[in-house]
């Protein structure tokens, strides 16, 4: 498992403090001015939070403001952080070039984004992981029908979903078929 790194960007007092009980912390903490953290690498980046005094244009960056603050409250908002940003990878996809967001059902390139039925999130996931996908498969695991059932709801949400991402994203080769089935133009 790869450990939880707390940057300290450009706060030195705070990276003294919490270097007297690095051992009674469930993280790492690593000190940082802005030379230091460009050339951090995307690794260590992923699986850290960020913690300064003001805001540095940092994505993600956790500012503590409302000093004094005592330590245990310090940790616990540090900890939720953390929590929050597992929280949010974990529901992250990239399909292609879209992002999908699962907790705000949203699939996203560059500055546009489209909201998604909870069901459309299904439908592409599935035929995204399983890739040419029969309209039986997505009977069976995407809407818990019997393949022996006869409807045309899967060729339909497929047209809708189709035509949605078309209008928002002028993209008409998101989701293709062949002989084989559906599968997500990466």
């Amino acid at each position: 498992m790869i450990p939880k790194i707390l940057i300290i960007y450009e706060y030195k007092i705070l990276f003294e403090i919490l270097n007297e009980i690095k051992e009674n912390l469930n993280f790492k903490i690593v000190e940082s001015s802005k030379k230091d953290y460009e050339k951090l690498d995307i690794e260590t980046k992923t699986n850290s939070l960020t913690l300064s005094s003001k805001n540095h244009n940092i994505d993600d960056c956790l500012v503590v403001e409302n000093l004094p603050l005592k330590l245990e409250k310090l940790l616990e908002i540090i900890n939720i952080n953390f929590l929050k940003k597992k929280f949010s990878n974990q529901s992250n996809f990239k399909i292609g070039q879209y992002n999908l967001d699962l907790n705000s059902r949203k699939i996203s390139f560059k500055n546009k984004s489209l909201n998604l039925t909870e069901r459309e999130i299904n439908l592409i996931i599935f035929i995204n992981e399983k890739k040419n996908v029969t309209i039986k498969d997505l009977q069976k695991y995407v809407w818990d029908y019997s393949s022996e059932t006869e409807t045309h709801t899967v060729e339909t949400h497929i047209y809708r979903l189709r035509k949605k991402i078309k209008e928002s994203f002028g993209d008409e080769n998101f989701i293709l078929n062949n002989d084989n089935g559906y599968y997500v133009d990466k």
